[in-house]
């Protein structure tokens, strides 16, 4: 197992499928996604802002791996 999925597994079972199932991110950060992916695409996104956006795809990634764990 990665660390990833080491995390992803302790979530999974700390919180459980109906948490996780019904966590959403923030609107406060799902806009701070948006305005991260528009700088990207316009090619104007400063290297802490990239540190930023990296931070954020691999913590989705972790949720989305807690919820497959969770769902099995």
């Amino acid at each position: 197992m990665n660390p990833f999925e080491d995390i992803a597994q302790f979530i999974a079972e700390a919180v459980g499928a109906e948490r996780l199932r019904a966590f959403r991110p923030s609107p406060k950060a799902e806009k701070r996604v948006a305005e991260l992916l528009a700088k990207q695409h316009e090619g104007t996104l400063r290297p802490k802002e990239r540190e930023e956006l990296d931070m954020f795809v691999q913590l989705d990634h972790v949720m989305s791996l807690a919820k497959a764990r969770a769902h099995l």
